[in-house]
């Protein structure tokens, strides 16, 4: 999956955008000092310029579009299936970007064609879509990627791909909450999806079978650093051996920071934490010896004095730092924001959740091209929030759920959507756009607008 030079320049130039990391620096010094304080800018609801349906309330000046509907047809016949999730812009030519999304379901029957499915009688897997930042305009979408299990969240590559990670270690025949499946295969792996054509049906063994969330490249040297979804969790790095062909293989590692073998509580901001590597012998491993706990990475690194964390969820990749969401760490159990300093080895705590009103469960994250945070909540409330962590350590809610729906206005959906969780959160390389989606019915909104007066 070697990809043209430009296409390289491009995302390489899209993931280190250069304000970050000087913004951030200064970001998590003066969060350190003064703690972060929250915005409630009003926020009123505003039409789609797809459905004419007012399904989002947006902060003044800011405008939006639906596309990619459950149900709606793809360009090439498939039909849109559920589960919209994690996703990223992997290439642009011109005015046309390319972004790879991930469609999170079990099921028990591949969405896809056969020649792009992995298990038959596995339902989840990618689509990719076409937008054009200039004329602001949906173009085409279609399947990349079926035949996968519940893939959650994943990260772009800085070659142009999308890596798309199953949030399960579920194998063949097997029960998931009382449900019976007919799986075919074992998962819990990640594949690699291109941005044009189709994926390649070649799992990527070596970056572990656990249940994972999401992942992000360090452009400087290709290491891969991925997220855990359990309550017992690790957060890991994958050092490739060769850059660009993760079907080559390498190491996998979990990380120990000193002195702290549990950050789910107890972690002090403004402390910077030094990091270790521990090394993980059989990344293949499903359960712990004697267990059927999906464990068997995360229990060779906890021998090994390495750390637990909460739910490990989004994690992204901004100019020198890798930031990462614990969906339910932190005193209160609201969350946690997480960055990793690859150069330094040190760990820092950016924010923790004091209160549901001020963040509840932290998802999906991504990092916006002028620096600031744009974090995704999936809690259990309505409405559900889409926040940011601005330049100057403001939390800020800049978008709202606000779909309800009345059967006949789209596709015969009916109810009370506003509980959706926000996922996939990413933006154009040049900051204009943001694409997010929401899970429940399952939607992809391009949203555009004054950015840089939110600070992000």
């Amino acid at each position: 999956m070697r990809t043209s030079s430009s296409r390289r320049h491009f995302l390489k130039t899209a993931i280190t955008a250069p304000a970050v990391g000087t913004v951030f620096s200064r970001f998590l010094t003066m969060a350190s000092a003064n703690g972060i304080t929250k915005d409630h800018s009003e926020l009123r609801p505003v039409q789609d310029e797809t459905t004419g349906l007012p399904l989002l309330r947006l902060p003044e000046g800011f405008r939006y579009q639906s596309f990619g509907w459950v149900g709606d047809r793809m360009s090439d016949g498939v039909i849109t299936p559920e589960g919209h999730d994690g996703m990223a812009v992997i290439s642009q030519t011109g005015d046309v970007i390319t972004i790879c999304r991930n469609h999170e379901i079990r099921g028990s029957q591949s969405f896809g064609p056969e020649a792009i499915t992995f298990d038959q009688k596995a339902g989840g897997g990618c689509a990719n879509l076409q937008f054009n930042v200039k004329t602001g305009k949906w173009l085409k979408s279609w399947t990349s990627l079926a035949g996968t299990v519940q893939n959650c969240a994943g990260g772009p590559t800085p070659w142009g791909t999308w890596l798309s990670c199953e949030e399960t270690v579920i194998g063949p025949n097997e029960s998931f909450r009382d449900v019976q499946y007919q799986h075919e295969k074992h998962h819990g792996w990640v594949f690699e999806v291109p941005a044009e054509g189709t994926a390649s049906l070649e799992p990527l063994k070596a970056l572990g079978r656990f249940v994972h969330e999401a992942l992000a490249i360090d452009p400087r040297d290709g290491i891969i650093y991925e997220t855990e979804d359990r309550d017992t969790a690790g957060f890991y790095r994958f050092l490739p051996n060769e850059l660009e062909v993760l079907t080559k293989g390498g190491g996998l590692q979990m990380l120990k920071v000193k002195g702290q073998s549990d950050l789910r509580t107890g972690a002090k901001r403004g402390v910077r934490y030094e990091a270790e590597w521990v090394d993980i012998e059989d990344p293949e491993r499903r359960n712990t010896p004697g267990k059927e706990d999906g464990l068997g990475v995360y229990s060779q690194g906890k021998e090994k004095g390495a750390t637990t964390f909460g739910r490990l969820e989004g994690c992204w990749y901004g100019d020198g730092l890798v930031y990462f969401n614990c969906t339910n760490g932190g005193e209160a159990g609201l969350g946690q924001v997480w960055s990793f300093s690859p150069k330094d080895q040190t760990l820092q705590l950016v924010f923790q959740s004091p209160s549901h009103e001020i963040l509840d469960s932290p998802d999906n994250l991504t990092v916006s091209p002028r620096g600031g945070l744009i974090l995704c909540e999936d809690a259990d409330l309505k409405p559900l929030r889409l926040h940011a962590l601005s330049r100057k350590g403001t939390l800020k809610t800049v978008a709202i759920n606000n779909i309800q729906l009345k059967k006949g206005q789209h596709h015969n959906l009916e109810g009370d959507f506003s509980g959706g969780e926000w996922a996939g959160a990413c933006f154009s390389p040049d900051g204009k756009w943001l694409f997010v989606n929401i899970q429940d019915p399952g939607m992809t909104f391009a949203i555009t607008g004054p950015w840089e007066e939110l600070g992000v």
